[in-house]
């Protein structure tokens, strides 16, 4: 597992990620942690709402907005490896909503993608509970913001 195979990359918007080694190694530990041996080529890609929203249209069929988009590329049972779209505007907006930074949103997204990855859902309200336990765990894991 390395974390060179965690990028991040921009489309159709200018923003920098703080932190992104520590980002890299908190997700690297993340995945270690849910028993997985490596990550084949895992991608962030940071977009606006109106470029997620043509995602989620022509992949998903879903004609709303929303922070994240989860493209699941594993080939291997114990190999991470995926596209994760985050609409930075969208986590803005919900920062604001729930009180928190955006920063902090932000990690919450990408660690949600994760997840997604790992074998968790969020389709009901059992999953959804688990799904929010799981992202607050690794959130109070990651020892920076």
């Amino acid at each position: 597992m390395a974390l060179k195979d965690i990028l991040f990359f921009n489309e159709g918007l200018e923003f920098t990620l703080k932190n992104k080694q520590k980002v890299r190694s908190w997700i690297f530990e993340t995945i270690k942690s849910e028993g997985f041996k490596r990550v084949s080529e895992l991608n962030f890609i940071f977009c606006s709402d109106a470029y997620l929203l043509e995602i989620n249209q022509q992949y998903l069929n879903h004609d709303t907005f929303t922070d994240i988009v989860t493209f699941d590329s594993s080939e291997e049972e114990e190999v991470i490896a995926g596209d994760i779209f985050i609409s930075v505007e969208r986590t803005r907006e919900n920062a604001l909503k729930f009180g928190v930074t955006e920063t902090a949103e932000l990690h919450r997204v990408i660690i949600h993608g994760v997840l997604h990855l790992c074998g968790f859902g969020d389709k009901n309200k059992k999953d959804k509970e688990l799904m929010t336990a799981k992202e607050n765990e690794y959130l109070a894991k990651r020892g920076f913001e």
